[in-house]
């Protein structure tokens, strides 16, 4: 698939449209579980072309349809419009097909912006040492933020004067309050770095011997592992959109996950994963205090923890190799 085609260009914006009348979450856990199909046709000797063109691609990958488009449009429906359904562009889960044709409109470019910001990305130096779909992510909100609420990325100065900016005044202003505190959340972060590991170390051993003997292609062979662990965790979260109360308090933990096993992955350590994978959730939080928790819409922590967490990594092996 060409990354300039018409096809393509036309097929960002198709998904970006269906994302922003699902809504950002909803999108997203539908993205997840494309990912996670990708990659079972890909453990059975398949063609990486869900996974790669579809999941994480122009189709539907979380930098265009699969998220993306849901945040830009959820701003731009609160901010502009006034008719978000949920009254507040943070509100992610709601979907947005009962607002108006404009709404859906700019989750259809959004995505378009989000493909051609990849391919920039991918482009230039240093940067393309990060997870550039995530940076993508982050990007467009940042800029349906300015564009459409006239904010700061770091997000309300009154909000960060009163309170104090990685302060939570009690948790009131949390992302996702249930993690906390520091320490519950660095366990299970470990705990879920160590599973995240632990299934790439497993498919490795899968999609290793079918690359070489070409049955199935390098690139699915390196993102199966990297991202298994990234796509359950995201299909998870169907129970924070379709759940009430307590039900919906489950763990965000895709940020974890990918970390971890991009990790072992690097250096071939399961344990060293395991306090990667603390450290995301800790690095998660603080993106969350730094650009969620004052800001008027969703710029998303894990997304900008897995940029962040990302480059690090790299940039770590590169200087020990």
């Amino acid at each position: 698939m060409e990354s300039f085609s018409i096809e393509t260009i036309l097929m960002c914006f198709a998904g970006g449209l269906v994302g922003g009348a699902l809504g950002g979450l909803f999108s997203f856990v539908i993205c997840g579980l494309l990912v996670l199909a990708g990659c079972l046709i890909v453990l059975g000797g398949g063609s990486d072309f869900v996974l790669m063109q579809i999941g994480l691609g122009p189709v539907f990958g979380p930098h265009v349809g699969g998220f993306a488009a849901g945040v830009a449009a959820s701003t731009y429906a609160a901010g502009v419009k006034k008719c978000h359904p949920g009254g507040a562009a943070k509100d992610i889960l709601s979907p947005l097909m009962g607002t108006s044709w404009d709404v859906l409109l700019v989750g259809g470019l959004t995505a378009v912006v989000g493909h051609i910001l990849v391919q920039v990305f991918a482009m230039t130096p240093v940067v393309n040492k990060t997870d550039v779909l995530a940076l993508s992510v982050v990007a467009t909100a940042i800029l349906a933020r300015l564009l459409f609420q006239k904010e700061m990325p770091w997000g309300n100065a009154k909000s960060i004067t009163d309170i104090g900016y990685l302060k939570t005044d009690d948790r009131k202003i949390s992302w996702v309050p249930w993690m906390l505190p520091l320490p519950k959340m660095a366990l299970y972060g470990f705990g879920a770095g160590l599973l995240a590991a632990a299934l790439a170390a497993g498919t490795k051993q899968v999609v290793d011997p079918l690359a070489a003997a070409g049955t199935i292609s390098a690139t699915g062979a390196f993102v199966v592992p990297l991202i298994m662990g990234w796509a359950i965790a995201a299909f998870s979260l169907i129970a924070l959109q379709l759940g009430t109360g307590t039900i919906q308090q489950v763990p965000v933990w895709h940020c974890q996950a990918i970390l971890a096993a991009l990790s072992y992955m690097l250096f071939g350590n399961i344990i060293l994963a395991g306090l990667v994978g603390a450290l995301a959730a800790l690095l998660q939080e603080l993106m969350a205090r730094m650009f969620w928790n004052h800001g008027s819409n969703h710029i998303d922590p894990p997304a900008t923890a897995i940029a962040v967490g990302t480059l690090l990594l790299n940039l770590i092996n590169i200087n020990i190799n």
